[in-house]
C-alpha cells in the first residue's frame, strides 16, 4: 500500500500549524515547526503568495487528510458517506475521521499519535467491547468500551502515552480509567467538541465542483 515515508515534520510546515504527528515531540523544543515554521525547500521562507480558491480548498483537504494520515482513495469514500447522510456534510466528514478506532485510542492517550494507534491497533493490542480489534478504521459507536488487551498493559509505547494524556488532555466526549487501562466513548462529538484549526467547508465545496 503507498504511504508517505518522508520527514512528517515537513507536512507541518507545509500546512502552516502543528499537525502533532510526532507524538510527544510536538510538544518541546525539538519540534521542527517551532524552530523552523516557515514552508520547507530552499525558497520556503520567501513563498507569501496568496493562493488561489481551489489552492485553499486543496490546501485544507491535504491538512485533513494528513491530520488522520489517510489516502485520497480512504478519505474520499468518507466524504461520500458524508455526503449520503443527513445533516451538515463537514460536520459528518470529520464524525467519521473521529470514531476511527485508530483516532479513539490516539484521543484516549493509549498511543503518542495517530500513526503509532494505527500501528498499534493492526498488531491486536487493543479490544473493543472486550473482543480483539486488528483493524485500525474500525468505527466506534456511543457506549463503546477500548481497552487495552490484557497481555498487552506492559507494552513500553503504551506505557509511555499514557504519562502524556494529562498534557495533552482528554476530550470531554470520554472517559478514561487509567488503572485498568480502558476507556468509553460517553458520546459521539458534535462539532464544537473538535478543536482542530480545520475548516471542513472548504472540503466540502472542494469536491463538490
Amino acid at each position: 500500500m503507498a504511504r508517505y515515508t518522508e520527514s512528517v515534520c515537513r507536512l507541518c510546515r507545509r500546512d502552516g500549524l502543528k499537525l502533532f504527528l510526532k507524538g510527544d515531540r510536538c510538544f518541546t523544543e525539538k519540534c521542527a515547526f517551532e524552530r523552523r515554521g516557515y514552508v520547507p525547500g530552499d525558497h520556503g521562507q520567501a513563498r507569501k503568495k496568496q493562493g488561489s480558491d481551489y489552492g485553499v480548498q486543496l490546501r485544507e483537504k491535504q491538512k485533513l487528510k494528513r491530520m488522520y494520515g489517510l489516502l485520497e482513495k480512504q478519505f474520499r469514500g468518507y466524504f461520500k458517506k458524508a455526503d449520503q447522510q443527513k445533516g451538515i456534510t463537514g460536520s459528518n466528514l470529520l464524525l467519521f475521521l473521529e470514531r476511527r478506532l485508530d483516532n479513539i485510542v490516539f484521543r484516549m492517550g493509549f498511543a503518542g499519535s495517530r500513526s503509532e494507534a494505527r500501528q498499534l491497533v493492526s498488531h491486536r493490542h487493543f479490544t473493543v467491547g472486550g473482543k480483539p480489534v486488528n483493524i485500525p478504521s474500525y468505527l466506534i459507536k456511543t457506549g463503546d468500551v477500548v481497552a487495552v488487551r490484557e497481555k498487552s498493559v506492559n507494552t513500553a509505547k503504551i506505557k509511555e502515552a499514557m504519562e502524556m494524556v494529562a498534557r495533552r488532555g482528554l476530550p470531554p466526549w470520554m472517559e478514561l480509567d487509567k488503572a485498568n487501562m480502558k476507556g468509553v466513548v460517553k458520546a459521539l462529538p458534535q462539532r464544537d467538541d473538535l478543536t482542530m484549526p480545520v475548516n471542513e467547508q472548504l472540503v466540502v465545496e472542494l469536491y463538490s465542483k
